[in-house]
């Protein structure tokens, strides 16, 4: 029998570095690019926070490089196709997601998926991992006109799952998740065990709750359990 009860009606997050550790395949799709070149890889441990801002990241990381450079969209269209040969070689949900995920759907409360991730990436991904079969909506940054941290991802994913933001929680590693979240009338969690890669500190970036670890959430989600 079910005794858990929330306040909240529905819960969102982000997919890299919240849901799942996706940096390592992130980051030798990057490192290829080097090797390819005759440079030297980068330490996974550098690159890794980077992984938050995906392509736009790994590259500023890799080469130093914005998207105004003249050699940027070469290099992340080859990224692009690197990382699609190999989505899912150590990639992994990080300890205690799938527990999490057990819970909320013990609950009957639908949870979804909102990410910055093109959909080319975003659908094989979370269909390997058994996700997208679960989640009540999957919204990737090329589903709406506007990625994160404008709300309209966030808002279309309530919308696709019948949940009234304002009581719904999203949960995501990087700041414009919280400033997304907040923009759509949802309350914030930071993930601060994911790669938060901007350089404010999660504590700064003024989610209503910060977690270190993802079994943490169970504690919001369900404020009354045992």
């Amino acid at each position: 029998m079910n005794n858990l009860s929330s306040p909240y009606h529905g819960i969102f997050f982000d997919l890299d570095g919240t849901l799942a550790d996706t940096a390592p395949d992130l980051v030798a799709a990057t490192n290829q690019l080097l090797i390819d070149r005759n440079l030297s890889p980068k330490p996974y441990e550098f690159l890794r926070p980077y992984a938050s801002a995906g392509a736009r990241g790994l590259l500023e990381g890799a080469f130093g490089i914005a998207p105004d450079h003249p050699d940027y969209i070469i290099l992340r269209d080859e990224f692009m196709g690197n990382y699609e040969k190999a989505l899912l070689v150590h990639s992994k949900l990080f300890d205690g997601i799938d527990h999490l995920l057990e819970q909320i759907e013990k609950a009957n409360l639908p949870w979804g998926i909102v990410t910055n991730k093109s959909e080319r990436f975003t659908h094989p991904l979370t269909e390997l991992m058994g996700l997208r079969q679960r989640a009540a909506s999957t919204i990737s940054g090329d589903t709406t006109p506007h990625p994160k941290p404008h709300p309209a991802p966030i808002l279309h994913a309530a919308k696709i799952a019948n949940i009234d933001p304002t009581k719904s929680i999203y949960v995501g590693d990087d700041i414009r998740d919280v400033i997304a979240g907040k923009a759509a009338g949802m309350h914030t969690v930071a993930a601060a065990y994911g790669y938060c890669g901007c350089k404010e500190p999660p504590e700064k970036w003024g989610a209503d709750y910060i977690i270190y670890n993802p079994l943490d959430l169970l504690q919001i989600i369900f404020p009354n359990r045992g």
